[in-house]
């Protein structure tokens, strides 16, 4: 009997080192992913790669440039999964829909700094409207699939304040504020929607001048701070977020003092940075000290947006993971790097 499971032992043994020394041989060297029987390649990489990094900055190291690369295999990877599930069920984006979202994308831009921009990422048109039906196509899946699950109800947000009535005592006043940044140091893992960056304090003073005026002609401080800000928060239209007046007091004493006479809905000028740049500041709304009660809306939709945005976000991550497991993928590219300690092949 025991000699029957030391041979069965090593039939599994083998049967696994078999499967090992068997493993997926990648069908080229441009080949970096398989999914699912299509392949994604290392020109897919590497075109998304340039248009996420400045070009007018210094070149990443070699490992921040790999990391950054197998993260946006592991999207591509994720993107190729959920559009062929959006295939399966008819969610794939029309042609009208993506020549609307193409329209809409471009409309903040002149023809010549759309074509600018297109030459500096090295993509053409049909590249930009084919990203263009994946991510509609993944919305509507996932619109379909996720976000059609999520319900929050007056209970759940009844709940949450009980729970969490403390946090609702403001202690000190607060200021919501969103800011613009011109800086003439540009970094360049900070990223804005038009890729425009000042490199010299004269360039900064001179972007910060044009921001001015197009605020003063009625432009939308948001869309601004997300096409021109050189700041993380671009991405959010510069929203700070509520900040408590002490700690106002770190700040530069110009911009407390700024803060503290501001009015909500009005915006500031340019105001000269200590170091270097600009920071153009609105202030978005502002509380007094007290106890925040449920009755107040923006107590309440403050509390729906977040427990939504945390279901979504549990849904979401089951979700994929869920067709992860489903699907069949093979990354050559990270076995690439581990085989050869950090390095690709040329």
């Amino acid at each position: 009997m025991r000699r029957a499971v030391l041979v069965l032992a090593a039939i599994a043994l083998g049967g696994v080192a078999a499967s090992c020394n068997n493993r997926d041989v990648a069908p080229g060297p441009d080949v970096w992913a398989v999914v699912n029987g299509k392949q994604i390649s290392r020109a897919d990489v590497e075109k998304a790669f340039r248009s996420r990094v400045n070009a007018d900055a210094p070149d990443p190291s070699l490992e921040e440039a790999l990391s950054l690369k197998l993260s946006i295999l592991d999207e591509l990877i994720n993107s190729e999964i959920l559009v062929e599930r959006a295939t399966q069920m008819n969610l794939v984006a029309t042609d009208a829909e993506v020549e609307d979202k193409f329209t809409e994308s471009k409309s903040p831009y002149t023809e010549d700094e759309f074509q600018r921009k297109l030459k500096e990422t090295g993509l053409t048109v049909d590249d930009l409207k084919s990203d263009i039906r994946r991510q509609l196509s993944i919305e509507k899946l996932l619109n379909r699939e996720v976000m059609a699950k999520i319900s929050i109800t007056d209970k759940d947000v009844a709940d949450y304040y009980n729970l969490n009535r403390a946090q609702f005592n403001i202690a000190e006043p607060q200021y919501r504020i969103a800011q613009i940044v011109v800086t003439p140091r540009p970094d360049p893992s900070v990223h804005n929607r038009k890729n425009d960056k000042a490199t010299t304090e004269a360039e900064a003073g001179q972007k910060a001048a044009t921001l001015e005026k197009k605020l003063d002609a009625g432009a939308d401080f948001s869309q601004l701070a997300m096409d021109y800000s050189e700041d993380t928060t671009s991405s959010t239209g510069g929203d700070l977020g509520f900040i408590p007046e002490s700690a106002l007091n770190q700040s530069d004493p110009v911009l407390k003092k700024t803060v503290l006479a501001m009015k909500p809905g009005e915006a500031t000028k340019p105001i000269a940075v200590k170091g270097g740049g600009y920071r153009i500041l609105k202030l978005l709304a502002k509380e007094a000290a007290g106890q925040r009660e449920l009755s107040d809306a923006q107590v309440q939709q403050g509390i729906r947006d977040m427990l939504r945005n945390r279901k979504e976000q549990l849904l979401r991550s089951a979700y994929m993971a869920e067709l992860r497991d489903q699907a069949h993928i093979t990354n050559y590219m990270a076995r690439q790097v581990l085989e050869s300690a950090g390095k690709l092949p040329n």
